[in-house]
């Protein structure tokens, strides 16, 4: 590693601690050369999920992408925003499971994960969500959809 200020490329490590997770290693290092002490960190590199859409095209999962989502169906809704994380935790968790070691998955994947765990926040947010996922073009199909929500008697 070579020292932020002389980059001299030898050092001593002082000490090293890793972090609660067990994901990465802080270490405190000391330049052999002028004494500078500094911080590095070490991290694992993850292969990112690869999300296959309707298209074919290929991208990369973006967790951002689904928030931003369930923040559109559930706006104006009373919904906790610890709730909230809890839903997108564990559709991301889903989405790791789905991914496997081959690290692919499909938007519909996606889509069909996050509108069960939509369901559980609240039953207007999920035929909110519905309505954009499944392209809803006429009032028949939130008729359906809603009528598939309610209870069997």
């Amino acid at each position: 590693m070579k020292c932020p200020r002389c980059s001299h490329p030898d050092d001593k490590v002082l000490e090293s601690r890793m972090n609660k997770e067990g994901t990465s290693l802080r270490r405190r290092r000391e330049c052999l050369n002028c004494g500078f002490r500094y911080t590095t960190y070490e991290r694992y590199e993850e292969r990112p999920i690869i999300v296959t859409k309707k298209d074919g095209r290929l991208q990369n999962f973006d967790r951002a992408k689904i928030e931003r989502g369930i923040r559109t169906c559930t706006e104006k809704l009373k919904i906790d925003e610890k709730d909230l994380q809890n839903v997108l935790d564990r559709i991301e968790e889903e989405i790791n499971e789905l991914a496997g070691s081959s690290r692919m998955i499909t938007s519909k994947q996606i889509g069909e994960i996050t509108l069960k765990e939509i369901y559980t926040l609240s039953p207007v947010a999920y035929v909110r969500f519905a309505a954009v996922y499944r392209a809803f073009d006429d009032l028949s199909q939130f008729i359906k959809e809603i009528e598939r929500l309610k209870p069997k008697k």
